[in-house]
């Protein structure tokens, strides 16, 4: 269909913005999407950027080239499409979470690279918190442990670290953020009136946000170190924070949210007891539990699912696993297994099952429901028998034997056992893997027909905010399946293989 311009999109200057916009900055890459009022995608555009390793253990990006690329698939989604900002009523951002970057107010540079979510440089810093109350001192106001995961320690870090970032921290002349702050900056202006915002998803991985009162405690910050004025004000997820200007000029910026809670938003998660989970770098399975925070005894974390401008908070379990296609990806590029991420399916097709082998992939120590940072990775169970096959087979295994353990806890803490689960991410087109997925958990899983939910989570409550979409219910009945796939393992050969995971899991403690 052609619209009045001739454009391959029905667009007319005079008629209202048709589509909204989602920046989906990543751990690996930063994409752009544009989304139609069906939820249907109608353009997209991606840039990777590097991943520095500049000592074991430590995970950096560059700022400054996440938000170059942010500009360049702003610009060449837009274009792939024939359209111009003044198409879209709204733009959302949606981010890798924990990550955190600290820049100059007035010339925009950041004073370090972005300390990436993965990185476990804070682990002694996170040893001397937890030896005063535990790794848990903090979990009844923030309800996470005490990890090396969480960006206020990165924070504390880089202003201990960095010659003079205390000093300029202090002095306001410095600004801290996490990704979604950081591109809400420069998206709006940058030192030329760019506004200073996160909202709650993000916030709540601090270690720094009470998540009773949605605010930065003094306590916390009082116990990192942190000089408050450093902190973005913290926002719902839903709402209209400012206006845009170039590349997208104009256009209202109107919803920041994790990558992980904007899935769940995209999977329409609205009611208590839905969940989801997302096969990226990582892995994460949440689960909405409604306006009250759900404490944790198995090792899951109490987050922020969303909130609406104007509403009560929504709240979540969470259970999050650090490795998952990042173990493709190391497959792949560390030991030159495979040419594509791709063909790891195919490879593990090639045998009928894992031989008796087991890859633990703790490569930064366990996250849930573990939360060992002494863990490092392992392959187990090999003999002479053991081919290519299959070492991918246990790839794929890996991630799915960790998504059981927080199966296994969320229903311990929630008190519900999930009856199915809605699946997204860059992984769920592996369809041995959610074959996998299914006969290890013993239930359903389910792919909806847009499989990008994080950048249309974005999307939904960028057009909640500005009125594109109008109601949940409205983006609820949106959501349509695409497949799903039906347990076929037995209960005893499943819960068998199960033990030797947890055994092989027990082999990896105590390394470091």
């Amino acid at each position: 269909m052609t619209g009045c311009n001739g454009r391959a999109v029905p667009f007319c200057p005079t008629m209202p913005a048709e589509f909204v916009g989602a920046l989906d900055q990543g751990t690996t890459s930063s994409r752009f999407m544009v989304f139609d009022a069906a939820g249907r995608q109608v353009a997209v555009a991606q840039r990777e950027h590097r991943q520095l390793f500049p000592r074991p253990g430590w995970v950096e990006h560059n700022p400054v080239e996440i938000w170059t690329a942010c500009r360049e698939v702003i610009e060449r989604g837009l274009a792939s499409a024939g359209l111009a900002a003044a198409d879209l009523a709204a733009v959302g951002i949606t981010n890798q979470r924990e990550t955190t970057v600290v820049w100059d107010r007035r010339s925009g540079r950041p004073v370090h690279n972005a300390i990436v979510w993965q990185d476990t440089r804070t682990e002694e810093l996170c040893a001397r918190l937890a030896a005063s109350g535990g790794r848990d001192r903090f979990r009844a106001a923030t309800g996470l442990p005490v990890a090396a995961y969480f960006s206020g320690p990165k924070l504390a870090w880089i202003l201990d670290n960095v010659d003079g970032a205390r000093q300029r921290a202090e002095g306001g002349d410095l600004l801290f953020g996490t990704i979604d702050s950081w591109c809400i900056w420069n998206l709006t202006g940058g030192a030329d009136g760019g506004v200073h915002v996160t909202d709650v998803t993000n916030a709540g991985r601090t270690l720094l946000m009470n998540i009773a009162t949605l605010g930065w405690d003094e306590k916390l910050l009082s116990s990192l170190g942190i000089p408050p004025q450093v902190l973005p004000e913290i926002r719902a997820s839903s709402e209209v924070y400012a206006t845009a200007a170039a590349p997208l000029a104009g256009v209202p910026v109107a919803s920041a949210i994790g990558d992980q809670h904007a899935a769940l938003f995209g999977q329409t998660c609205f009611a208590p007891g839905d969940a989801k989970n997302t096969y990226g770098t990582g892995c994460f399975l949440l689960m909405n539990t409604g306006m009250r925070p759900a404490a944790s005894r198995h090792g899951l974390l109490t987050t922020l699912a969303y909130q609406l401008a104007g509403q009560p908070a929504v709240y979540a379990l969470e259970g999050s696993i650090a490795v998952a296609g990042a173990l493709v990806q190391w497959v792949r590029d560390n030991l030159g297994l495979i040419e594509s991420s791709a063909a790891i399916e195919a490879l593990a097709r090639s045998v009928d099952d894992n031989g008796g082998v087991y890859f633990v992939p703790a490569f930064s120590g366990l996250f849930a429901p573990h939360w060992r940072g002494d863990a490092r990775g392992a392959i187990l169970g090999l003999t002479a028998f053991a081919n290519r096959g299959h070492l991918a087979r246990a790839v794929l295994e890996a991630t799915a034997w960790q998504t059981r353990e927080v199966v296994d806890a969320m229903n311990a803490d929630s008190g519900m056992a999930l009856t199915e689960l809605r699946v997204d991410g860059g992984m769920v087109g592996n369809e041995l893997l959610m074959q996998t997925q299914a006969d290890v958990l013993g239930v359903p899983v389910i792919r909806p027909a847009v499989t990008e939910t994080t950048a249309l989570g974005a999307a939904y409550a960028a057009g909640l905010a500005t009125g594109f979409w109008r109601s949940l219910d409205e983006l609820r009945n949106l959501w349509t399946e695409d497949r799903r796939w039906s347990p076929s393992l037995d209960q005893a050969p499943r819960e068998a293989a199960y033990a030797q995971w947890q055994k092989a899991v027990a082999r990896t403690l105590d390394w470091v």
